[in-house]
């Protein structure tokens, strides 16, 4: 059984980002950049008002961040 990925806005995954250890670097336009530390990964996590991310790049950027979708639900 393939792992359930959350529909969650952009703001929420920002926000179970930051949680795994990511900052806000910086914006542009509406997509929140994020760093962490001790990775070299950078992530962009669009932030369009109450609208869902898509699930092909949420997942993308939970396997950039070395996450699996449950450790990524753990967060939430």
């Amino acid at each position: 059984m393939p792992s359930q990925i959350p529909r969650i806005t952009g703001q929420e995954a920002v926000k179970a980002f930051c949680k795994h250890g990511y900052v806000h670097d910086r914006t542009r336009g509406s997509h929140y950049i994020l760093k962490h530390p001790n990775r070299r990964e950078r992530l962009s996590i669009p932030v369009h008002g109450s609208q869902i991310v898509g699930i092909g790049l949420l997942r993308s950027q939970i396997k950039a961040a070395g996450l699996t979708p449950e450790d990524f639900s753990a967060l939430m």
